[in-house]
C-alpha cells in the first residue's frame, strides 16, 4: 500500500503546499537490500571513553568506512560518539561540542549512535550524567529530520567487543524506522564468546533453524523472508485456515511448515517434537502470531478478552517453556516476542490487546536473568511495532490511518520489513550480549511512548 500523502508532499507542487501550510514532509526512507554495503558513505567517530579506541577496528570488520577527525566540507552518513567517558553533568557539554558543528553535514537518512555506560553500573555524578544521555538522544531524534535516526547503546564494561551486530544494525538502512531507542549490551552478564569469528556477514544465519508463528502473511511473512535472506532454514506456523498461504510462502523459501492452533493444549508438545524430529532443534523462535478483538472494556466479553490473551501471551509462554524444558533451543539461541506500542502507551478500545502485549514485555523480563545465567548463550528480546502498513491497517478509516502515520518523528508509517530487520539483528549470532531489550519500531512516536 503506497503512502499517497508522502508521494504528494514529495512532488513539486506538494513541496510548496506543505511548506506554506507547515505540513509534515516525510522523507522516503532508505532500506537495506541484499548485497548492499551496510553503510554507503563515511561514519565520523568522536568522544573519549573505553570504546573510542576500538571503534575504528569494529567498523572495519563490518566494512564501514570511518574517520576520527572532521573535515570541513565533507558529508557524513553516520556519527558515532563514545560517551562512556562522561562522568559528570559538566561533561555533557562535550555532546554539543561534537554534534553541533557536524549536524548540517549529514547526508539524507543519516544514522547517529551514542554509546554510554549502563547507569546502574556506576554511581553519583556519573550515574546522573549517563542517564541524561537518554533525554539527549531522544530529543535529537526528533530534530535530526531527513529520515535520520538517533539511538543510544549502553554497553557494559568489558563488552566493548560485543558491539558488532548492534553497530551493523543501527548504522545501516536496516534500522530505517527505528529511532530514539535505548538498548543495553552485556547488561546481564551474558557470555562473551566470540560468535562473530569467521562469520559470513552476508549470511550470518546460515545453518540456523528459525521458527516463526503467524508466518503466512503480513509481518510474519516478512520476518520469515528476512531470516531466510540471512541464511536461516524457516519453519513457519499458522492456523489451518491459512494453510494455503503458509505453504505457498514456505515453498518459496524452501522451508518447512506446521498448521495448528497454538492455543491447543498439546500445541507446545507438538511444536517441540516437530522441531526436534525434523530439524534436530531450533536456533531462533519468533512469537509473532497475534490477534486484535477491539472493544471498549464496558462492551467487552470474557470470551473475546480471553481469546486475545490466550493467543498473544499465554501461547508464547507455554511454547517457550516446553522448548526450553525439552532443550530444543540450541546454544546461542534466540527467543523473540512481538509486543506493540499499545502495550507501552495503551490504546482506545484495546485493553485486552494492550494487556497481552505489555505481558510480552513482562515475558521478556521474566526470562532474561534466567537465560543469562544458564550458560547456554540463549537470549530473549522483544520488538514493539508502532503503525506498520499492512493489509490490516489498510482497513483502518482514512482519517485515523493518516493520524497514526504522521504522529512520529518520521511522519510516516513503517513497513513489515522494518520489524523483520530488527528481529534479524536480535537473531544474529553476534548478538549474544543483546538480551532483555524491548525496541520500538515506531519511527519514534511523538505521544505516549
Amino acid at each position: 500500500m503506497s503512502d499517497k500523502y508522502q508521494s504528494f508532499t514529495n512532488s513539486a507542487i506538494g513541496k510548496i503546499v506543505a511548506k506554506n501550510l507547515g505540513l509534515p514532509q516525510p522523507t522516503k526512507l532508505e532500506r537495506y537490500a541484499a548485497g548492499d554495503p551496510l553503510v554507503q558513505g563515511t561514519v565520523l567517530t568522536g568522544g573519549r571513553g573505553r570504546v573510542a579506541d576500538e571503534l575504528a577496528g569494529l567498523l572495519d570488520v563490518l566494512g564501514i568506512a570511518s574517520v576520527g577527525v572532521r573535515t570541513e566540507g565533507e558529508r557524513y552518513k553516520g556519527l558515532v560518539f563514545d560517551a562512556t567517558g562522561i562522568t559528570s553533568a559538566a561533561d555533557l557539554v562535550t555532546l554539543q561540542e561534537f554534534f553541533t558543528p557536524v549536524l548540517r553535514s549529514l547526508e539524507k537518512c543519516a544514522r547517529v549512535l551514542v554509546i554510554g555506560t549502563p547507569p546502574e553500573e556506576v554511581e553519583g555524578g556519573e550515574r546522573v550524567a549517563q542517564r541524561a544521555l537518554e533525554g539527549f538522544t531522544r530529543s535529537l531524534g526528533k530534530e535530526i529530520g531527513k529520515g535520520g535516526t538517533v539511538q543510544l547503546a549502553y554497553v557494559a564494561d568489558g563488552y566493548e567487543g560485543s558491539l558488532l551486530s548492534t553497530l551493523g544494525f543501527y548504522l545501516s538502512p536496516k534500522s530505517a524506522y527505528v529511532s530514539g531507542q535505548v538498548v543495553r549490551v552485556g547488561a546481564h552478564g551474558e557470555t562473551k564468546a566470540d560468535a562473530a569469528a569467521g562469520l559470513d556477514w552476508s549470511r550470518p544465519l546460515a545453518g540456523k533453524v528459525a521458527f516463526v508463528t503467524g508466518a503466512s502473511r503480513g509481518i510474519g511473512e516478512e520476518i520469515a523472508r528476512v531470516l531466510h535472506r540471512d541464511g536461516a532454514t524457516i519453519v513457519g506456523l499458522d492456523v489451518p485456515q491459512a494453510s494455503d498461504s503458509l505453504i505457498r510462502v514456505m515453498n518459496e523459501l524452501e522451508g518447512d511448515w506446521l498448521t495448528l492452533d497454538i492455543t491447543a493444549p498439546d500445541a507446545p508438545q507438538r511444536i517441540a517434537q516437530h522441531l526436534k524430529d525434523k530439524h534436530g532443534g531450533v536456533d531462533i523462535v519468533v512469537h509473532n502470531a497475534g490477534v486484535t478483538l477491539d472493544k471498549k472494556l464496558a462492551n467487552q466479553t470474557p470470551e473475546r478478552f480471553g481469546t486475545v490473551l490466550r493467543i498473544n501471551l499465554e501461547a508464547p509462554e507455554r511454547i517457550t517453556a516446553e522448548l526450553l524444558a525439552q532443550k530444543a533451543v540450541r546454544p546461542n539461541g534466540r527467543i523473540v516476542g512481538v509486543a506493540s506500542i499499545a502495550g507501552i502507551a495503551g490504546n482506545l478500545g484495546q485493553t485486552s490487546y494492550a494487556a497481552s502485549k505489555a505481558g510480552v514485555i513482562g515475558f521478556v523480563d521474566s526470562l532474561t536473568e534466567e537465560l543469562a545465567t544458564s550458560g547456554a548463550g540463549i537470549t530473549v528480546n522483544a520488538v514493539a511495532p508502532g503503525f506498520i502498513i499492512t493489509q490490516m491497517t489498510a482497513a483502518v478509516p482514512f482519517a485515523t490511518r493518516e493520524v497514526g502515520q504522521r504522529l512520529n518523528a518520521m511522519a510516516q508509517g513503517g513497513l513489515p520489513v522494518d520489524v523483520a530487520e530488527t528481529i534479524a539483528w536480535y537473531a544474529h549470532p553476534a548478538s549474544t550480549a543483546v538480551n532483555g531489550n524491548v525496541v520500538r519500531v515506531c519511527g519514534q512516536m511523538m505521544l505516549g511512548a
